[in-house]
Formats: structure tokens, sequence, C-alpha cells
């Protein structure tokens, strides 16, 4: 089939397109790259450079034609959304509209959307988080998230489009970047340039933690299952931040002592995926290990900065 992904440059993104042209899907890319990066992208795979806010967006969907749409793209830090909310607003409820509005004019028939597990269920004690859980964000990315949801909903509601909406934990993998204020990457690239991480808190606090091919294998088997379902997809298990850097010097060969910095505003102390739904329904599991997936990523790095060394 033919898929678009928005964001297709970008750190999952640009993994999800990779196993789709694997796969045989004809794939496009829509893609602002203000985040993201062409590189990410294969040569045979085509991007529009473009905002999701753009009335272009409507002209590539009618050229294009699609049968689904992926969409990644978004404003995509808790922290960027209290900084300025009105542009997270902006870029993740009105880019979500103008997409959905195109998406219905050139008949595309599904839209999968990447919503936050780790932002939309606020500080729930009811661990781990099923997806009945009330949402109740905490944070102006969690509320875009949330109303992204629920305009994607209203859509398939009174079009003809169906949708599954996937609620991740943390991803980590090859491709993020330290802007991400991901704490695997973080850690990573402090660790390669001789600095010291700092953890936040008494490093006990525990999310978490999927690698980036697990959450691609979910986005794979939406394309023809679980239409208009929500999903957690996460590991279902908790890692504190100590055991990450712990696991971290270990595999690096390193021997370093964390600074410890004060709580951050809106850590909680354990947060977590029921990821049963989405286990029984899709027959998606994890596959990759914490470790192995650590390895796999801290190899990427490495090979990154050989490169440009």
């Amino acid at each position: 089939m033919k898929v678009l992904v928005t964001g297709g440059a970008g750190f999952v993104g640009s993994h999800i397109v990779d196993a789709l042209v694997e796969n045989g899907h004809e794939t496009v890319v829509v893609d602002n790259l203000r985040s993201g990066h062409e590189g990410n992208v294969r040569s045979d795979v085509p991007v529009h450079n473009l905002d999701i806010r753009s009335p272009e967006l409507a002209r590539v969907l009618e050229s294009e034609r699609p049968e689904v749409v992926c969409h990644h793209a978004a404003q995509t830090t808790v922290k960027g959304s209290t900084s300025d909310p009105k542009y997270d607003a902006d870029v993740n409820i009105m880019g979500m509209i103008n997409l959905l509005q195109g998406c219905v004019s050139a008949g595309v028939r599904k839209v999968t959307f990447s919503s936050s597990g780790g932002t939309v269920y606020g500080n729930t004690q009811n661990l781990p988080v099923k997806e009945t859980e009330p949402l109740d964000p905490v944070s102006p990315y969690g509320i875009t998230k949330v109303a992204g949801e629920q305009y994607i909903e209203y859509f398939a509601s009174n079009f003809d489009l169906k949708y599954t909406i996937m609620r991740y934990s943390n991803i980590y993998g090859p491709r993020d970047h330290a802007s991400s204020e991901h704490v695997i990457t973080v850690f990573i690239d402090r660790l390669l340039a001789g600095k010291t991480p700092v953890i936040h808190w008494d490093g006990e606090q525990s999310k978490d933690y999927l690698y980036v091919a697990d959450c691609v294998a979910a986005n794979l088997a939406v394309l023809t299952a679980g239409d208009n379902e929500v999903y957690n997809i996460g590991s279902g298990q908790p890692l504190s931040v100590n055991q990450i850097f712990r696991e971290l010097t270990r595999q690096m060969g390193v021997d370093v002592q964390p600074e410890y910095g004060p709580k951050r505003a809106g850590d909680v102390r354990a947060f977590y995926l029921d990821i049963s739904k989405a286990q029984q329904q899709l027959g998606w599991t994890p596959r990759v290990s914490f470790e192995e997936g650590l390895a796999r990523t801290i190899q990427s790095y490495r090979d990154a900065t050989a490169t440009h060394a």
C-alpha cells in the first residue's frame, strides 16, 4: 500500500519509513526538517519539505493519494510546550486539523497517530496504566496530544476515515539526538563527550522504555489492524534512571559517578504502561531486551561520532 509519513525525517519516523520500504510499501515523507534530518531518509523515498500547518499539505495529499497517513510530525517536548505553549498548540492541534482535513479531501483510508503514554494520563497512581485510565494531562504537550486524539475521533465519526492511536512510552534508539531531552540519549551524548551525566532527584524514579524497532513493529501492525482503537505501546516494565546509568556505564566500559541534581517539576516516582491490549489485539509484543537495545544504540552513536570526527 502507499503510506505517507509526517515527520518521516525524524527519529522514530525515519525508522518507520525504512521498515515500510523494506516491507514493500510505497512510501512518501512530509517533514519541515526543523528537527528531522533529510539524511535520515533513504534516497529512494521522496521528501516533501513542508510544515503540516501549510495550506500546501492538502495539495501534496491530493497528488500523492496515500492509503494510510502515519502522523509523527509534532512539537515533541514537554519543556518546549511549557516555554512556548502557543507554538506547541499551533503545531500539534492546528497542524493536526490541517492534516485531517487534507486526508478527508484526498480520500485517505486511515490515519495512525503517535500520542504520548507518558503525558496524557497525568500523575496517575494506577500502575501499570491501562488505556481506560482517565486522561489528565499536566503539561501543554500532554494537553495537545489529548486534543489531537479527540480531533481524530471526531473526524473518524463524521467522515469516511479510520484511525489507530498509539500512546508511546519513552522510545530510544539510533537517530535520536540530545535535544530531545530523552535521558538515554542525553547520557550517551555526555559520556561520549567525556562529560558527567546529571541525574535529577535520587535516580530511583522509573519509567517505561521501548527500543525503536519495537515501536516500528507496532506501526506496521496497525496499517491493517486496530481500526478505531487506542493502544499503549511500551515495554510494560519500569526502569529507574539509576538502572539505566549503571547499564550504560557497564556497556560503555567507563567508571563514572553521576552528579545528582534537584527533582524536576512534574517528575513522577513511577510510570509504566499496560500493553496487554496491543499484545492481544495486534499480536504485537516487544522483542528487543533493554540490554540489547542499549547496545545497538551505543554502537550507533559511536559510529556517528567516528564518522564526524
